[in-house]
């Protein structure tokens, strides 16, 4: 129950997610969907192929093909006015998706008894695998590899769940909050990883 109301939570977030970025890069309409369920399942996609999974199981998962077509519809007919201020909302989206995906991610690894390091990749490619893929095709540097402190998050997650550190629902639930306002606590306060810039002369 716990897998499905996170899956639920990171498909609408980065459905939203999506959308708006290609609505930023005005994308035409089928752009805009096509960003929208790219960003929602290419995480998981991507986890898939390298944990074992057949690919074909994200075709199993009409209700949430049908939660990420319902949400970015909302957001492709929301009034113009309120859309301005999505800066700041997007990034929260961003962020419940990163936690929400990271953490099952971590836990659909772990279930299939892979090692720690598995559940670790896991993590970090279904929080933030859908997230590159939308940036790469919307012509972005990727979020994940420049900005504020983002996979590192994932790892978090994946980490917690892969020593067995949390089971229970609400465990899951909690680590969920933590991941999110640790995100939400990065990009507000610009923590970075350290950079090393080389000099071209």
């Amino acid at each position: 129950m716990t897998w499905e109301v996170l899956s639920m939570i990171g498909t609408v977030a980065f459905a939203i997610s999506g959308a708006i970025i290609a609505m930023e890069e005005e994308f035409d309409i089928f752009g805009v969907y096509i960003l929208g369920i790219v960003t929602a399942f290419g995480g998981g996609a991507i986890r898939n192929l390298l944990i074992g999974v057949p690919v074909s199981a994200l075709w199993d998962q009409g209700l949430f093909f049908n939660l990420a077509l319902l949400s970015i519809t909302i957001v492709f007919l929301f009034p113009s006015n309120l859309l301005k201020h999505w800066q700041r909302w997007g990034n929260f989206f961003d962020a419940i998706g990163l936690a929400a995906f990271a953490i099952q991610g971590a836990i659909y690894a772990s279930n299939m008894d892979h090692p720690i390091s598995a559940v670790i990749v896991a993590a970090v490619l279904t929080g933030s695998g859908g997230g590159m893929i939308r940036d790469l095709l919307a012509g972005r540097k990727p979020l994940v590899l420049k900005a504020e402190i983002y996979a590192v998050w994932a790892v978090l997650a994946g980490l917690v769940i892969g020593l067995g550190m949390a089971n229970k629902a609400v465990e899951l639930y909690g680590l969920f909050g933590v991941i999110t306002a640790l995100r939400v606590l990065s990009y507000t306060y610009k923590w970075h990883l350290p950079v090393r810039k080389l000099r071209v002369h």
